[in-house]
């Protein structure tokens, strides 16, 4: 993931998890997830380095609360709970060099993959195939003989 915008963008994807799932409907409901280390920096076990995130984010670390809150925020007023191949199914987003820088550090395993414009973004995939395969027919019930 491409530092700034993008990685805003996934950031806020990622805390509606729960809410696309329809367990919450706020991400706030759901006590284990990034949005609480985001919001709430926890005294033991932290996940989420805070200054980190805000560095590469490009906010100021005492801004970063309020700025994730918002973030937030306006996803859900705008309704934004679907699920989005780019941040599911994608190897990289980005700017198209940050993609192709991506697509090179992978080598060979980088060259049969995509890389595919979606609105201003640029992402990296592996072919559909991978992911739409039905193994349904090569996956057998147990035979008395094997059980």
């Amino acid at each position: 993931m491409e530092n700034g915008e993008h990685l805003a963008r996934c950031v806020v994807y990622v805390d509606l998890n729960m809410v696309r799932a329809g367990v919450v409907q706020h991400p706030a409901e759901w006590e284990v997830g990034g949005y609480h280390e985001i919001q709430h920096e926890p005294m033991r076990y932290r996940i989420v380095d805070r200054a980190v995130l805000a560095d590469v984010l490009g906010v100021k670390l005492g801004d970063l609360v309020s700025v994730h809150r918002e973030w937030v925020e306006e996803a859900l007023r705008e309704r934004r709970r679907e699920r989005e191949e780019r941040w599911s199914e994608s190897i990289a987003v980005g700017s198209r060099s940050f993609v192709e820088e991506v697509q090179r550090g992978l080598g060979s395993r980088g060259r049969y993959r995509s890389i595919v414009r979606e609105g201003e973004d640029h992402v990296l995939r592996e072919s559909a195939e991978l992911y739409g395969r039905d193994f349904s027919e090569e996956i057998a019930a147990p035979s008395p003989e094997s059980a």
